[in-house]
């Protein structure tokens, strides 16, 4: 019964959203813009805790990092923010449903991957008038974790991915079906803990770090090139894992069910 209710709401937000972009496109583009900037914010605090850790080669360094990265989603959870992974789920769901159609599908998808992308951008260049990150030995730990994201094999980024939205998807889900808002941020925040501490990959979170990255000082490792060689098979993957593992598996389940 949580579920369905949890399912219904999934679909009302997509409708939402829709209602949000056919009344106004800049204000739409806005939200998808913030999200990504709030998980900017996420990067910043995630790393800049883990290089503490990482500096006095503690074993920890990720898993700190991990735990703060939560912020993002708490951020883009309650302060409005509008996530292109997240809509994968959501646009799937409801145009299986037949509220939606998979036109609108790809035109939500768009929208919110071009406000995420300009956000990144726009983020990163904040960040690069901080001077925070433009010193490579105070950010070691960043820089190394995004030279090893551009220099992963494509295949394997491809199905970390499928994980990884999987995973969001559910940190966005099950709080659906919470009472309180302190069980919906801890589950939220364990999700999210889950995806990154596993190595999984993101495409958003990966395009805010490369923006960062790149707009900085050049590093051995870290290129446009190294940048799209991880983009194009983790976007592939997030939209099967929240299209396909989510989308399409829980109306199945919900078909089959009735």
């Amino acid at each position: 019964m949580e579920q369905q209710h949890a399912l219904d709401q999934v679909e009302a937000l997509a409708l939402k959203k829709k209602a949000a972009w056919d009344s106004g496109k800049f204000q739409y583009l806005l939200r998808s813009i913030l999200a990504s900037m709030f998980i900017g914010f996420g990067i910043v605090v995630a790393f800049k805790t883990g290089n503490l850790f990482d500096e006095g080669a503690s074993p920890f360094a990720y898993t700190a990092a991990a735990v703060t990265f939560g912020a993002a989603i708490i951020l883009i959870g309650y302060a409005g923010g509008d996530l292109f992974t997240g809509n994968t789920f959501y646009f799937t769901f409801s145009t299986l449903r037949g509220s939606t159609t998979w036109g609108d599908v790809l035109k939500m998808w768009g929208a919110s991957y071009t406000g995420n992308f300009i956000g990144a951008l726009l983020f990163a260049a904040l960040l690069w008038g901080t001077g925070l990150f433009r010193d490579p030995h105070s950010n070691v730990f960043f820089y190394d974790v995004v030279a090893h994201k551009m220099d992963a094999p494509t295949v394997q980024l491809f199905f970390r991915a499928i994980l990884c939205n999987w995973l969001v998807c559910m940190a966005f889900f099950i709080p659906m079906s919470l009472k309180g808002d302190g069980p919906k941020l801890f589950a939220m925040i364990l999700f999210v803990y889950c995806f990154f501490i596993s190595g999984f990959e993101h495409s958003i979170a990966n395009m805010t770090s490369f923006a960062i990255a790149l707009i900085m000082e050049q590093r051995p490792g870290i290129s446009v090139y190294g940048a799209l060689h991880n983009l194009i098979p983790v976007t592939l993957g997030n939209i099967i894992g929240g299209s396909v593992f989510m989308g399409l598996v829980y109306f199945y389940l919900e078909k089959v069910k009735t």
